[in-house]
């Protein structure tokens, strides 16, 4: 029966339930009409279980590095019992040996900002790796803009992430394309979203 999944593992992020409409209308338009979706650092596990029963005719599958990260996700998908929505892979974007072979579609929601610059750098490594041409690569999260007044709650939140870790903050997306493009990606898309958000497509070239 649903109710299996621990609650002592399960995490809760209050952002997801204010953002996963948004984000799955944005989604509606750019995700694929079949195949499987990775999501690459899942967090909590509340999106992962929100978009595969949006999405019932795509296969979900959740990612994250950290352990507890991976029982959270284990425990909503215990709980959801949804067919299409597979157990989580422990995955590390920033390294070149992802567990995953191939996928359809890449969703990554606010890791960027909250890790190290070689995350990112390896997260469109690996998608290069798994997607074929004119697969959707979708990031979202908060970002910098070249020519656009940032937020000031935005460069609050930039601060507070820097004062947390040296090697998190908010990135420019310039510099975000840039490493896309040299990964083998073309920027085909943003949407500004609530709460001073993006939506951002990458298709691989």
């Amino acid at each position: 029966m649903p109710g299996d999944g621990d609650p002592s593992v399960r995490r809760h992020a209050p952002a997801t339930a204010r953002n996963r409409d948004a984000i799955a209308g944005v989604l509606a338009d750019w995700l694929p009409q079949a195949g499987t979706v990775l999501e690459v650092a899942s967090g909590s596990g509340e999106h992962a279980v929100h978009f595969a029963a949006a999405f019932p005719h795509l296969d979900w599958q959740p990612s994250d590095p950290d352990p507890a990260g991976l029982a959270s996700i284990a425990a909503w998908r215990d709980d959801a019992r949804l067919g299409n929505l597979a157990p989580p892979l422990a995955l590390d974007a920033s390294v070149p040996e992802w567990p995953a072979t191939r996928a359809d579609a890449i969703l990554c929601i606010n890791m960027v900002h909250i890790s190290p610059w070689e995350a990112t750098l390896g997260l469109f490594a690996g998608a290069a790796r798994l997607l074929v041409p004119g697969a959707p690569l979708v990031l979202y999260g908060a970002y910098v803009e070249p020519g656009v007044p940032t937020a000031e709650s935005n460069l609050a939140f930039d601060a507070n992430l820097r004062a947390r870790n040296a090697a998190w903050g908010l990135r420019d997306t310039a510099a975000v394309k840039a490493a896309a493009g040299d990964a083998g990606f073309v920027f085909a898309e943003r949407r500004a979203m609530p709460a001073n958000n993006l939506m951002l497509l990458f298709r691989r070239d």
